[in-house]
């Protein structure tokens, strides 16, 4: 049985494909022309060279396919031209998506983000999946982008696809080469560029437990519904706390008002416009971060039989590898950016 995995020279999708080929499975990822390969080092899998822009090659990477773990997606929180981000998000998934329905696929399962989650009015109630939001709700393109490709998941299977939607929290741990936002946020942390923060906060949960959850959604989830993957819910402050216990450095002590941070995105992404440089504090980031995204994973413990691990132990892994590939003092394109909430 072949499976096809979208996203696999990204972080989360990386782990997927690792621990699909570690069980047994056979591997086949799509990979564009200028994809940095490194996630896939030492990985028996596969490659098929395309872009979800391309339907010729999603034809390709279909054949003979059973399962499809469409991880991938255009993750930024600022971007010259926002078209980009809908183009691989919203467009993107649907082409998948529809040329999996055309090949006949046995099971999807579609990485959403919990970043469409509803923020509960009630702050006594934990989000959860059926904490349902308005496109109105979703602060920022790729918020708005992942909840319009969502929607294109629930009715592609609505119409009769076998797609199972996923929706992981903020992933840590080892292989983030990009890296992501919150792996951002620990490499300023790290490198000494994080003299204050904002109160926010966010669910984190080990990459290695996130992509499990995708290989329990292809066995036990059920068509048409959503299971958030999260471990623990943590303030800024906490995280920041665990990563001075886990390195003896000082965390940062003083917390910034939101509207100081949101005062310094907007003045950054004015000069990086200017510029053309990423900016280091997108003003996105400091507008998700008024909300604490703090979220259950009952339902996927439940159905799915999902039991995330600590979070501690991940940050950990994530400390070690960011310092045994030469991320730590400014090597390998390290950017500062907002210390803010961005799932």
């Amino acid at each position: 049985m072949t499976t096809l995995v979208t996203g696999a020279t990204g972080f989360l999708g990386s782990h997927v494909a690792r621990q699909l080929v570690t069980t047994g499975h056979s591997v086949r990822v799509l990979v564009r022309s200028t994809s940095n390969l490194q996630a896939l080092d030492g990985l028996n899998a596969e490659r098929v060279v395309g872009d979800l822009q391309d339907m010729m090659s999603l034809d390709r990477a279909m054949k003979g396919v059973r399962r499809v773990f469409h991880v991938a997606a255009d993750y930024r929180l600022w971007t010259r031209n926002p078209s980009e981000i809908y183009a691989t998000n919203v467009e993107g998934t649907r082409r998948l998506l529809e040329v999996a329905g055309q090949a006949g696929v046995e099971r999807v399962v579609y990485t959403s983000t919990v970043a469409t989650i509803a923020v509960s009015d009630d702050p006594s109630a934990l989000p959860s999946e059926e904490t349902h939001a308005t496109l109105s709700q979703m602060i920022g393109h790729y918020k708005r982008s992942k909840f319009q490709a969502e929607l294109e998941a629930i009715k592609a299977a609505a119409a009769g696809l076998p797609v199972v939607i996923v929706n992981p929290t903020a992933p840590v741990g080892p292989g983030d080469w990009k890296p992501t936002p919150t792996g951002r946020i620990i490499l300023d942390f790290l490198n000494g560029k994080m003299p204050a923060y904002v109160d926010t906060g966010l669910n984190l949960v080990a990459v290695e437990d996130a992509a499990a959850g995708h290989l329990l959604a292809a066995e036990k989830g059920r068509i048409g519904e959503r299971y958030i993957l999260g471990a623990r819910n943590m303030t800024l402050k906490q995280i920041l706390d665990a990563l001075a216990s886990i390195t003896g450095r000082a965390a940062p002590r003083v917390r910034l008002p939101h509207a100081v941070a949101l005062a310094a995105g907007y003045a950054d992404e004015f000069f990086a416009r200017l510029t053309g440089r990423e900016p280091r504090i997108p003003v996105e980031g400091v507008k998700m971060s008024r909300h604490r995204m703090f979220v259950e994973s009952d339902k996927a413990q439940r159905e799915l039989g999902y039991r995330p691990g600590a979070v501690e132990p991940a940050l950990e892994r994530a400390v070690r590898w960011y310092g045994e590939h030469g991320y730590l003092g400014g090597r390998a394109g390290t950017k500062p950016v907002a210390h803010a909430q961005a799932a």
